[in-house]
């Protein structure tokens, strides 16, 4: 999951939809990663999830919470770096026009 939010930031024009992409990928991923460790959990597996359905697991939340954070972050970050990119490129243009048309 920190593999997609750059790209997703850098090639995607609108902060919004890159945003939105990100939330639905990791919405899919994560809803797959904990139907899977249920399922695990449920055969008896306790790596995971501890044996008392009671309690609750604050590291799982934790970390699930910052890599989401982070994938979020990183969105941003590419979105930033596109558009400085674009907007050297038009600097560029324009100041190669100018140097033209003197």
């Amino acid at each position: 999951m920190l593999l997609l939010p750059f790209p997703l930031g850098y090639l995607i024009a609108s902060r919004t939809a890159a945003f939105l992409a990100y939330v639905a990928a990791h919405s899919f991923l994560f809803t797959f990663q904990t139907m899977t460790l249920v399922r695990a959990w449920v055969g008896g597996d306790t790596h995971a999830f501890a044996r008392d359905p009671n309690s609750l697991e604050w590291s799982y939340a934790l970390v699930n919470l910052a890599i989401y954070g982070a994938g979020l972050g990183l969105v941003e970050l590419g979105h930033r770096l596109a558009q400085r990119r674009h907007a050297k490129a038009a600097y560029r243009r324009s100041a190669s026009e100018d140097t033209v048309a003197a």
